[in-house]
């Protein structure tokens, strides 16, 4: 083999090994490419649609703990609008009356609510059967008043109707509150949890202030 064959030779392996490391570069930038395809994207920030779909699930779960208490509270909640709403024209001390203007505007949209979860979970609003619910007879451990007591209620005016107002929704928001523990306990709805925290939490410090009212009349 001739000088001139030889190095003709090593030329051309030269070229070879140089074509040979410009393509594995080639395929090493593409590699890193596609790793910042698929999920290296750290500024875009936003959650993956399965992350979102699980989140969004999370949310709406609920439990029998959380149908009966929506169930079960909406009914309490009527009544104690119901009892507010005698306040006008028939009490006489301020405080009471200011408090049942406070019932009423905290009430009402939770009762709302509770139906428009309980329409989301496909559940009826009321139960067939409800134990201690019975509005004729009362007194069933959750603080229902009973008709006749609604009709005494009623029948009253001045200093009579603001105690017995106090007595009775005394009653009625430990009946409640005693509800709204047992959600928190049970339940698994996020939103449902919250509100009975927040109706044991506002309820009893209602109870408090009725307790003073009653102690000053």
């Amino acid at each position: 083999m001739t000088a001139f064959t030889r190095a003709l030779r090593r030329k051309s392996a030269r070229r070879i090994a140089a074509a040979g490391v410009v393509a594995a570069g080639a395929l090493l930038l593409s590699a890193c490419g596609g790793d910042d395809m698929s999920g290296m994207d750290h500024g875009s920030g936003s959650s993956s649609p399965t992350a979102t779909a699980e989140a969004g699930a999370k949310a709406g779960e609920f439990n029998d703990a959380d149908v009966t208490f929506a169930q079960m509270m909406i009914p309490h909640h009527e009544q104690a609008l119901e009892m507010a709403k005698l306040a006008d024209g028939r009490a006489s001390d301020a405080e009471i009356k200011d408090l049942a203007g406070k019932i009423e505007q905290a009430q009402d949209p939770e009762i709302k609510t509770m139906k428009g979860w309980l329409e989301s979970w496909n559940q009826p609003t009321a139960m067939e059967s409800m134990p201690g619910m019975d509005h004729g007879t009362g007194h069933g451990g959750d603080g229902m008043m009973s008709d006749a007591d609604m009709e005494e209620l009623k029948a009253m005016k001045g200093t009579e109707f603001d105690k017995i107002f106090a007595e009775m929704m005394i009653e009625h928001h430990n009946g409640a509150i005693t509800m709204a523990k047992d959600e928190q306990k049970n339940g698994e709805n996020a939103d449902a949890e919250k509100m009975a925290g927040d109706i044991a939490k506002g309820q009893s410090a209602e109870v408090k202030q009725l307790q003073s009212i009653l102690d000053r009349l």
